[in-house]
């Protein structure tokens, strides 16, 4: 079912819906590590590392994208010895769309799973270390489970925000159709166009349910696994 969608549309969409997963799931470990080290504990320059972690949702996206462009061109202190090493090019490749679409959501998913990670009753790991449970098992059975709600709102959220991602995607990926083109830049693309009005309309409609669902799957999720929840039932 292609909806109706031209080749280059459906290249769009599934660019994105591949990309904002990639996203998700490279960037998940780190969130879990930051979202609960800055909602357990307190240290000398937590509210800088705070402050770090969610800059990308207050820099404007074309600003955090030159920066990224600046870091991982093929002249960048990142980018460059990676392609003379290893002949990486990440700077205007799929790659690029991947790592755009990290850094948007990466704030949205670390603040949810810090939020759990606060709200999370320490005397549960105690118990279960007095009952001889290893640090990895309780992690493992008692500390995820707890952060379940954090998680999963995170996760949709931040795959939410990376689909809609536009600024920081054109600046260190660019917009070439097939390639780098996702479905924000399509939109972009279609509107540039003469006649494209049905085409514009159709990827709107698209960019708003998928935005739509993933608001209402987090709303949802968060509602369904909250410790208040679970005690009402």
């Amino acid at each position: 079912m292609t909806l109706g969608l031209s080749e280059m549309e459906q290249a769009a969409l599934a660019l994105s819906m591949s990309a904002s997963a990639q996203a998700v799931l490279w960037s998940l470990p780190l969130a879990i590590g930051l979202g609960l080290l800055l909602g357990t504990k307190r240290f000398p320059g937590h509210a800088v590392l705070n402050a770090v972690v969610h800059l990308p949702l207050v820099l404007p996206p074309v600003v955090l994208g030159y920066l990224l462009l600046v870091l991982l061109g093929r002249n960048g202190p990142i980018g460059g010895p990676l392609y003379e090493l290893f002949g990486w090019r990440i700077a205007f490749s799929e790659t690029a769309v991947i790592i755009a679409c990290a850094i948007v959501g990466f704030p949205l998913m670390v603040r949810a799973i810090r939020q759990s990670a606060e709200a999370i009753d320490p005397r549960y790991a105690q118990a279960a270390r007095s009952l001889g449970a290893s640090e990895a098992r309780i992690f493992a059975s008692v500390t995820i489970p707890l952060l379940a709600p954090g998680l999963l709102t995170g996760t949709t959220l931040a795959f939410a925000r990376a689909v809609g991602e536009f600024g920081a995607t054109i600046t260190l990926a660019g917009n070439m159709p097939g390639r780098t083109q996702t479905l924000p830049l399509a939109l972009f693309t279609v509107t540039q166009s003469p006649g494209e009005d049905i085409a514009a309309l159709r990827l709107c409609l698209i960019s708003l349910a998928l935005a739509g669902t993933a608001l209402l799957a987090s709303e949802a999720l968060g509602r369904r696994l909250s410790p208040r929840e679970g005690l009402a039932a």
